[in-house]
């Protein structure tokens, strides 16, 4: 439910409601086209922009009629009359006022043209060409946030996801609320929820460059209060380093901004939180009942919070998630108001989640002041069947790894995954290898068959493990590169206990048909 072209109308009323608005550029051609001049002439924007603007007034070549109207255009006689032509070829007689603009927004330098076919409306040059660059700070915005958004919600077995954006009514209808959805390793998903103090092309700008840092930091697969703490020193830097323009205007939006990191695990079935600055989200069970988790506040980014503490709790199956942008809580007044709101949403929409989202959109849009924009996100958890994950605990002993590639083989022949047994048991075979060389007790072995095979060796080192390409005289160091060739894609992630080694490979479609979707 994406509703940001909405704001369109409203954020540019002399636009909209008004006399009609095209930009032509030096060479003649149209470069811009507002919603008014698409109802006086019948062209959308997408059939003129880049045709000459002859097409639509052929009286006059316009080298001509610009310095007709340029010169026409003063204080006393600010209209010329002219004709101009329908796109179902009529005559449309209209008044024509011009102004040049320059401006920092790209593309967005040339001549606008106002035209009125009814009263003259009392609208002064500076007026039309705030209107304008209005109206094209606001297409730009809603292009640039519409370009760094992914086009869905992950497709992902560990939860049901989908989103919601409602623009701002005032201003440029975009400011710098944002949400998302990142897969990690293990079945793991991600969710991350902030608010940036900006607005217009400028929020986009904020949220694309810490939405990338946020996303940088997800492949790290590091722990949600190491996300935080991170973002906060990324943050932290730019505010003690701004000695240009730039990066003082960067410092001033981005100091304060706050954020929330989510990470749900389905196997587990728990979820660990943390927050900087940012509402907590809100939990709806089974049952209906809906509260908002206690998860510890913290300071904002870049406001020298010391130690970003999380939340970890348990989650079932079935769950309901909301996580939003501060905007709702001013708009229903409270932090009690928001599962108020959710369970009115779930009670009058359908059982899905688009519904869910759908509802709490439809409950919220109301409330929200006028220069407000308001990000959803909602997820139902899913839980891994224990049918689809064995784990294993090995001794250290390099007799195990005989043992591991046994376990192995008989659970991928009770999956129907023999196919896949070789590599499998090569890639089981060279990480409990390093567990046992290198790692220390307790070492595990897990298997996962979800859309993907997944196997992972934990053991209680925090040492890093490094690929290299090894000599053909050397009698080791192949065993990574060997896990990187016979999977898609390996990692590790880190916890207090030690850290996990694990490596995916791809399933057949008829593998995979009686998964969740």
């Amino acid at each position: 439910m994406d509703t940001v072209d909405g704001a369109s109308a409203a954020s540019t009323p002399a636009l909209a409601g008004g006399p009609a608005a095209f930009m032509v550029d030096a060479a003649g051609l149209m470069s811009g086209w507002s919603p008014a001049a698409e109802r006086l002439l019948g062209y959308e924007t997408a059939d003129v922009v880049g045709r000459p603007v002859s097409e639509l007034c052929p009286v006059l070549p316009w080298d001509s009629l610009q310095q007709l109207l340029l010169a026409t255009g003063t204080a006393s006689t600010p209209w010329l009359s002219a004709v101009l032509m329908h796109r179902h070829g009529r005559a449309v007689p209209v008044a024509l006022m011009a102004c040049s603009v320059t401006s920092a927004l790209p593309g967005s330098d040339g001549t606008v043209i106002l035209a009125s076919a009814g009263p003259l409306p009392e609208i002064s040059e500076n007026e039309a060409v705030r209107s304008w660059l209005d109206h094209h700070e606001h297409l730009a915005a809603v292009g640039l946030r519409r370009r760094m958004e992914t086009v869905d919600a992950p497709d992902h077995s560990a939860a049901e996801i989908t989103r919601s954006y409602l623009p701002a009514r005032s201003g440029t209808g975009v400011n710098g609320s944002w949400i998302d959805a990142v897969p990690l390793s293990g079945m793991r998903v991600a969710f991350s929820v902030g608010d940036v103090s900006v607005s217009g092309v400028q929020a986009t700008v904020c949220i694309g460059l810490i939405g990338a840092a946020v996303r940088a930091l997800s492949e790290l697969d590091l722990a949600p209060e190491e996300v935080v703490d991170r973002l906060d020193d990324i943050v932290s830097r730019y505010a003690a380093g701004g000695h240009n323009e730039w990066s003082l205007w960067f410092v001033e939006r981005l100091v304060g901004a706050t954020f929330l990191y989510a990470v749900w695990d389905p196997v587990g079935r728990r979820c660990v939180v943390a927050s900087a600055g940012h509402p907590p989200p809100a939990v709806a069970d089974r049952n209906g009942f809906v509260h908002v988790l206690e998860a510890p506040g913290n300071r904002p980014l870049g406001m020298g919070e010391p130690v970003f503490e999380p939340l970890d709790l348990e989650l079932a199956e079935g769950s309901t998630l909301l996580f939003y942008t501060g905007s709702l809580v001013r708009a229903c007044g409270t932090n009690d108001g928001v599962p108020r709101l959710l369970r009115t949403a779930m009670q009058r929409s359908g059982p899905s989640v688009e519904d869910v989202c759908r509802g709490t959109a439809d409950l919220a849009a109301p409330l929200l002041a006028a220069q407000d924009d308001l990000s959803l996100l909602v997820v139902r958890t899913r839980a891994l069947s224990d049918s689809r994950v064995f784990t294993w605990k090995l001794p250290r002993d390099p007799a195990a790894v005989a043992d591991a590639r046994s376990l192995v083989m008989r659970q991928l022949n009770h999956w129907g995954l023999g196919h896949l047994g070789f590599a499998t048991e090569l890639i089981a075979s060279e990480l409990v290898t390093n567990a046992i060389r290198y790692g220390r007790e307790p070492i595990r072995l897990r298997l996962i068959h979800d859309r993907t095979l997944i196997c992972e060796v934990c053991d209680g080192s925090s040492t890093s493990p490094h690929i290299r390409r090894a000599n053909t005289t050397d009698e080791g160091g192949r065993g990574l590169f060997l896990v990187a060739e016979c999977s898609e894609r390996w990692g590790v992630r880190y916890t207090g206990q030690g850290k996990t080694i694990w490596a995916e490979q791809a399933l057949m479609a008829e593998a995979t048909a009686d998964l969740p979707r």
